[in-house]
């Protein structure tokens, strides 16, 4: 048996000296009238690479896409209509509003929600499209901006893992009405936890900036709040580190590429897998290289990731249908509407995520290779 003579990690950022030093810097500095200093230089360099107006940081992607619901003033009776197959952080802010996510069915090859789906499942109560660009793959966003314009729905971009990645030349989180990102410790660029909001609409940015602290109006100094809000803000010492990632941001996206090449290289020839799709208008940052095992080899994702702890190697599994989860096991409004609750993607029951950290070299994406082969009997 093929095995790691030390565990490989499924996920590992890239920390520099610079890094430490902006963290260092932020620690001591970020205070007083300086205590937004670091975030506002993260904002603008976000901005700035994404294409967008505005950009504000906060704790989490997942509190950048409930702002988004709440600035929307999704309520009870909403719908939003989502992919069934995605992390639950891409569909868990719109519960928290009481609204309802209409779930539909995935492309096979893109893992992205299907246009198609997306049209079907639309009712008069349907609010807004939600579109995930899963594992740093885009959503079709011109058929998506179609359809948004067409039946007058918000459009919102769930670019999470898809920092670096583009559509039709434009930057992952300049698609949608506005987007949210993650700088959660396995991303592309990392502040520890953290996200990001982004937009081009004006009046949805400020009600952004009222709502994530408290109802208040920034630079508020009577404390007399006007709403029950929430408080979503990120701290100098993460907008600090998220600096230093910006500053190297394309070699970073470079480095996650050529994980992704080496990966192909090795595994390109042999029947019955997949890897992640780059459609001729895409650009993939490839933020985690995904594996798809054909049905032929009797195994679902469980079975090979079990295959490769035992050879020292972390996996994931590829997300789960959220139909078939127990969190929405008494939602029976939440359905899959085009695909009955089942996805037609195979990928949801076969695919998993091989180790895509920045720890990984040619060596340790050759030695993960000679494991897969030899547990798929394919070397």
């Amino acid at each position: 048996m093929k095995k790691s003579p030390e565990r490989i990690p499924v996920a590992e950022p890239w920390i520099t000296d610079r890094e430490i030093e902006m963290c260092t810097l932020a620690a001591r500095c970020g205070w007083g009238i300086d205590h937004y200093r670091f975030n506002e230089q993260f904002e603008k360099m976000f901005a700035e690479f994404v294409g967008v107006r505005y950009a504000v940081s906060l704790p989490h992607a997942t509190s950048a896409l409930h702002l988004i619901c709440a600035a929307i003033a999704l309520r009870p009776g909403d719908e939003v209509i989502a992919p069934n197959v995605t992390w639950i952080a891409s569909v868990a802010p719109i519960v928290y509003t009481g609204a309802t996510p209409i779930l539909v069915d995935i492309d096979p090859d893109t893992w992205c929600i299907d246009p198609a789906a997306v049209e079907t499942a639309i009712t008069s109560r349907t609010k807004a499209i939600l579109g995930v660009n899963l594992y740093g793959s885009m959503c079709n966003w011109t058929k998506l901006r179609k359809i948004a314009e067409r039946f007058g729905l918000f459009l919102i971009e769930d670019a999470a893992e898809s920092l670096g990645s583009t559509f039709c030349s434009r930057q992952a989180g300049s698609h949608g009405d506005a987007a949210a990102f993650s700088f959660h410790g396995s991303k592309t660029v990392t502040t520890g936890e953290g996200g990001m909001l982004v937009t081009d609409n004006q009046d949805l940015f400020d009600r952004v900036l009222f709502l994530r602290d408290h109802g208040r109006k920034p630079n508020d100094r009577a404390f007399q709040n006007t709403e029950i809000a929430f408080k979503y803000k990120m701290s100098a010492v993460q907008a600090g580190i998220g600096v230093a990632q910006m500053e190297r941001i394309d070699e970073l996206i470079d480095y996650k590429r050529n994980i992704f090449n080496w990966y192909h290289e090795r595994l390109q020839n042999h029947s019955g897998l997949a890897l992640n799709a780059e459609p001729l208008d895409v650009f993939n940052s490839y933020w985690m290289v995904t594996v798809v095992f054909d049905q032929k080899f009797g195994k679902d994702k469980y079975d090979f990731q079990e295959q490769f702890l035992l050879r020292n190697i972390d996996t994931r599994p590829f997300f789960s249908p959220l139909s078939k989860l127990q969190a929405f096991a008494n939602r029976t409004e939440s359905i899959s509407l085009v695909c009955g609750h089942e996805t037609k993607c195979i990928a949801a029951f076969n695919g998993i995520n091989l180790p895509s950290g920045y720890n990984m070299t040619k060596n340790k994406v050759d030695l993960v290779c000679d494991v897969l082969e030899e547990i798929t009997e394919l070397g």
